[in-house]
């Protein structure tokens, strides 16, 4: 399983985690969803609605519906969503695995503990399986 990522939305979630620090930050991957290999072509920030911000994320279920009718009036799909651990590693933590609700899409995790990684992980309804982040 691959995420195809162009380098400067690469940096878009960068910024947008060094930004919101040290709380998490969250926002959703769009463009052409497949099954084997996903394309991100825009990323769409989002508000993080947690009541404890600096180890959850949560979007709005106002704000989420915003966010895909934009989506989906640009002629995308839903690839998967971001969110960044600002002290914790590039990899699902046991929360993320709980709250996980979009089967077969990619949770990009942005760690910002040492040099700052990206880890992407596809959500198989039970489990995370580790996925290839590739450049266009």
């Amino acid at each position: 399983m691959t995420l195809s990522l162009p380098s400067e939305l690469r940096g878009e979630i960068l910024a947008h985690a060094r930004e919101g620090a040290p709380e998490e930050v969250v926002g959703v991957l769009a463009g052409d969803h497949g099954t084997e290999t996903s394309t991100v072509q825009r990323c769409y920030r989002a508000d993080n609605a947690a009541a404890t911000p600096r180890t959850r994320y949560e979007i709005a279920p106002t704000e989420e519906l915003d966010l895909l009718e934009r989506i989906d009036a640009a002629g995308l799909d839903v690839v998967g969503f971001y969110h960044s651990h600002p002290r914790g590693p590039a990899e699902p933590s046991d929360t993320d695995a709980r709250l996980a609700a979009w089967p077969d899409r990619s949770y990009v995790i942005v760690s910002l503990s040492g040099d700052a990684e990206l880890g992407s992980w596809r959500w198989r309804g039970e489990r995370f399986e580790r996925e290839e982040i590739r450049a266009p």
